[in-house]
């Protein structure tokens, strides 16, 4: 009797296969998602850094030093601030000692930004460590504005947004490298970059208007315009950093205590 060939395994594998190219699109579009998304949240960072890196760059070559150096420290220390004092301190004859304690005190302030991160960065694993050395000013203000994709105890929505914040991390360093790269090559030619360092305040101010936008509070900007005005007036220049963020942590924590005291009377009181 005649048999006829089946093509059930045929159509098995072939149902497999379509079944695991469906399993695999949603990863895919979703790593993209991703990217997209982290790109557009850097783009304001991107139209800042890679000009200041370029101006950094710039400055940098007229050290004594090799300009690799200077692409060296974008890449290992991402300082921001941080790299144009370094380059001020190199070129007054500076030791390497007084050039640490200086980036110190001025990148002080970082601390205090990893504070309030920590729990974001919780459960993290490794790239909690890249997390924090990535964390610039400019990184600090699109994290924090972040909305949460899920609740706090959810697993799956927190990875999310940690891989989110790390494409975010990544990319901010990358205009950061890029404009250093370029501010070198165009620093082996003769031209006049005077004011190409605006371009930090230009950026401080963009961010700035987006956190007023992206918060519901509005009184730590009203601080914050408050300690700087009462900082320029009482303080000399030189201090003007540290003492307005010593008085703007010691005010925050004030509040957060009085917060605190008041949740726990009123809880007393049911």
């Amino acid at each position: 009797m005649p048999t006829t060939p089946t093509t059930d395994g045929v159509t098995r594998t072939l149902d497999d296969g379509a079944h695991s190219l469906e399993m695999a699109e949603p990863e895919s579009i979703t790593t993209a998602s991703a990217w997209r998304e982290a790109l557009r949240q850097t783009l304001p960072v991107m139209f800042g850094y890679i000009p200041l890196g370029a101006a950094f760059g710039v400055l940098f070559t007229q050290l004594p030093l090799s300009p690799w150096l200077g692409l060296l420290m974008s890449v290992i220390i991402l300082a921001g601030a941080g790299q144009f004092l370094a380059v001020a301190l190199l070129g007054a004859g500076a030791s390497v000692t007084e050039v640490a304690v200086a980036t110190l005190l001025l990148n002080s302030r970082h601390l205090f930004y990893g504070l309030s991160l920590l729990e974001r960065f919780r459960e993290a694993g490794i790239a909690k460590l890249y997390l924090i050395f990535g964390l610039t000013d400019e990184t600090y203000s699109l994290l924090s504005s972040l909305p949460r994709s899920g609740e706090r105890d959810d697993k799956a929505a927190r990875r999310n947004d940690q891989r989110l914040m790390l494409r975010i991390t990544a990319l901010n360093q990358l205009w950061w490298v890029l404009g250093t790269a370029l501010g070198l090559a165009a620093g082996q030619l003769t031209f006049d970059s005077s004011g190409i360092e605006f371009a930090l305040t230009a950026l401080f101010v963009v961010l700035g208007i987006e956190q007023w936008y992206a918060l519901r509070e509005r009184w730590p900007f009203l601080l914050g315009l408050v300690i700087t005005l009462a900082g320029l007036w009482v303080l000399p220049q030189d201090q003007l950093l540290l003492g307005s963020i010593a008085a703007a942590s010691v005010l925050l924590l004030g509040h957060y205590l009085h917060q605190q005291r008041s949740l726990s009377d009123g809880s007393r009181t049911r």
